[in-house]
């Protein structure tokens, strides 16, 4: 059975970068490649980081009932496709790089072989300066993130494990050490589940 993990952070701390990470070093994993209305930032590609669709197309998706989640954020629009998380393999794990709200959602969906980690920045103080220095073009792009980011990371009590970014590397491990052991503790429940049944009560 298919294991899923939602990644979510404020906009600075690292989540893209830890996911494309997992991606490389996590046998068996694949992305969840969201839908959204907004433009693409240098290096991104269209089907690998995200479908960049029209906000027409989108709400024609919408409608039609493809998402298993949508957002609205800084006036953009963001939507997790059922085609992208239901996979037809078996025991493959499904990064979903989503936010707060997304997450919300998609726990009330799926209840199981879902599990939700956070990340956090070392400090808001570090977070301020990514941002900064992100959109260093337009100030005013970038207390809008810095003000997002506050009201972001109120929500991490309602993810499953949280974990501090200070280095990208070390947290990235840390990550994939918690996913081994979700994957083992699944087999360990599926023998003893199978090895259960064998049994003949009266």
């Amino acid at each position: 059975m298919d294991l899923k993990i939602i990644i979510s952070s404020p906009s600075g701390a690292g989540k893209t970068t830890i996911t494309r990470n997992l991606l490389k070093k996590v046998k068996n994993s694949k992305l969840s490649v969201s839908c959204t209305t907004r433009k693409p930032r240098p290096g991104e590609k269209h089907g690998t980081d995200y479908f960049f669709i029209s906000k027409k197309k989108f709400l024609e998706l919408k409608k039609k009932n493809k998402f298993l989640e949508t957002a609205k954020v800084f006036n953009n629009y963001y939507g997790t496709l059922k085609s992208e998380v239901i996979s037809k393999k078996k025991n493959k794990i499904i990064l979903l790089d989503i936010d707060w709200q997304g997450a919300r959602i998609i726990r009330k969906k799926i209840k199981n072989n879902l599990h939700s980690f956070y990340l956090l920045p070392p400090n808001f103080k570090e977070l301020k300066k990514r941002l900064i220095k992100r959109h260093k073009e337009n100030i005013k792009i970038a207390e809008e993130r810095i003000s997002n980011a506050k009201n972001d990371m109120k929500h991490w009590s309602e993810y499953d494990e949280v974990f501090v970014n200070k280095n990208i590397n070390r947290c990235s491990k840390e990550i994939m050490k918690k996913i081994d052991l979700i994957r083992l503790n699944n087999k360990k429940k599926s023998f003893i589940s199978n090895f259960v049944k064998k049994f003949k009560f009266k």
